[in-house]
């Protein structure tokens, strides 16, 4: 029987399932005799609206007819490269797609491939084997129809820090960047005493015991990148010291890069690890909800650390035969005009503005734009205007560790962090009590000790630089995995029992 205290419950569950459906953005019917353009993305609900809108009015200025965006988003980037390499092969299978690559267009169902790392979209550029492994590829991805000269207007020098801005052969068009930074915030920072992070040093402070968003660099390649960035900027040793304490002062490790901007922004964590957009969008989303909460002093902030920030492209590719090339292209282009530019980042204009207004219509997006001169030439009209990846992106090489990096942070701080928490408290503990300085810093030692690697003649190799390609190429033998796995866990639960007994025993 639903008596009157289950249905109050029952009728606000179901507004609770509704509020997600409420805010999303209003998918208006294709205008008549629309043209049709599929492309599959990451990108959220926002950037599909501001941007399917926008090109369709840009199109329809340029060519006299909009354009019906259909946007398919399946899930991350990860996941949408393949689900894309299994399309391909299954066309070659077919005999769609034939060994020498030609396809007749539209045989494929998707046009555009749009956003992730460029790390995926080369992945998409090397494309599908022919036949048994060591076969010549065809590439999912086409070249973009522009001219060198073109591109090299649209976005000067092809590099951004130390990595690029395109792919030489136009397979892929950085139209946006991804920094990789920290979120953070200020109230639970004013309550721990806790100056507002700057550099990722700040977040191995034992003092952030407990309070550091974490995400699992196995669940997220974003973050595994991340991770990666740290390595390279602070050098093998310093970068694990600074991430196993950042993994010993974790309060949770989610599943997505997503989580823990959300969880910082309800002060259930201090700070942590985020990909720019999502810090930034959560710091938007508190001030408009919240109209007296100042821009200069939202609780929520987020910073990209000067000169040691990882920036990435976040790439435009055209797929091979897919439904409407002529129309995928002009997509593109629409994406590295000022045009598309400026949603990034201009502030939102409202939904009676001119179609000539620059800027986004209802959401204000807060990515960075991917072509260097909008920083020069619009930056006052930037909702972030103290933002210049040019200037602060980190200029270390980056040395592609973080599938190395997914395993050893998985057995040293996920699948064992209550233990290491334990040696990470009693470490701090110990220095509280006035230990010996010279004792506590063999303790840390211990701490951060990383492997050797066993092979299965019986021979090892240290876990360095030097040695990562043997190493991984060891571990992705999918018999060795296990082994392996139990390997490294049982010697940093080793590592840290025994500080956890040393620590107790200091006066």
């Amino acid at each position: 029987m639903l008596t009157l205290p289950r249905a109050i419950v029952l009728a606000a569950f179901i507004g609770l399932l509704a509020v997600p459906f409420a805010f999303r953005p209003q998918e208006a019917a294709p205008p008549a005799g629309a043209l049709r353009l599929v492309v599959i993305t990451p990108h959220n609900e926002q950037i599909r609206y501001e941007f399917g809108r926008a090109f369709s009015e840009w199109h329809q200025a340029r060519y006299d007819r909009p354009v019906a965006v259909d946007f398919r988003a399946p899930g991350g980037t990860s996941e949408i490269r393949k689900l894309l390499v299994a399309v391909y092969e299954q066309a070659l299978k077919s005999g769609q797609l034939a060994p020498d690559g030609s396809i007749t267009a539209g045989t494929m169902p998707y046009d555009i491939l749009f956003g992730g790392g460029a790390y995926e979209h080369d992945i998409i550029k090397r494309g599908v084997a022919v036949g048994p492994p060591g076969s010549p590829s065809i590439s999912i991805s086409i070249p973009a129809p522009f001219s060198t000269r073109q591109v090299s207007d649209w976005f000067g020098e092809n590099a951004i820090g130390s990595d690029r801005l395109y792919d030489p052969d136009l397979h892929w068009l950085g139209v946006a960047l991804t920094s990789f930074g920290i979120v953070y915030n200020r109230d639970v920072l004013e309550r721990l005493s806790l100056p507002e992070p700057t550099t990722w040093e700040r977040l191995a402070d034992p003092r952030y015991a407990g309070w550091l968003a974490m995400t699992d660099p196995r669940q997220s390649s974003s973050v595994a990148v991340t991770y990666d960035s740290i390595l390279n900027n602070y050098g093998w040793e310093k970068g694990w010291r600074i991430l196993l304490a950042m993994g010993a002062n974790a309060r949770f490790f989610a599943n997505s890069s997503l989580k823990p901007p959300l969880e910082v922004s309800r002060a259930e964590a201090a700070a942590g690890p985020s990909l720019d957009f999502y810090g930034r969008f959560q710091a938007q989303a508190l001030i408009d909800a919240k109209s007296s909460e100042r821009a200069d002093r939202a609780r929520v902030g987020y910073i990209d650390p000067p000169g040691i920030v990882f920036i990435n492209a976040d790439p435009i590719s055209i797929l091979r035969a897919g439904p409407n090339p002529e129309i995928a292209a002009r997509f593109v282009e629409f994406t590295c005009s000022l045009e598309g530019q400026a949603l990034w980042q201009f502030p939102a204009k409202g939904e009676s503005a001119p179609a000539e207004t620059l800027g986004p219509r209802r959401y204000e997006l807060r990515k960075l734009p991917g072509r260097r001169a909008l920083y020069a030439d619009f930056r006052d009209r930037f909702v972030d205007r103290d933002v210049d990846p040019f200037r602060d992106a980190s200029n270390a090489t980056i040395n592609g560790w973080f599938r190395i990096i997914e395993r050893v942070f998985g057995a040293a701080a996920i699948d064992i962090h209550a233990d290491q928490r334990e040696a990470w408290s009693a470490i701090h503990a110990a220095e509280s009590r006035g230990a010996d300085p010279a004792a506590i810093a063999q303790l840390l030692d211990l701490f951060f000790s990383l492997p050797n690697h066993p092979f299965p003649d019986n021979s090892s190799l240290p876990l360095t630089p030097e040695h990562i390609k043997p190493i991984l190429d060891d571990w992705r033998n999918p018999d060795r995995e296990a082994t392996l796995r139990m390997h490294y866990t049982a010697f940093f639960l080793a590592n840290y029992h025994e500080v956890t007994r040393r620590a107790a025993e200091l006066p």
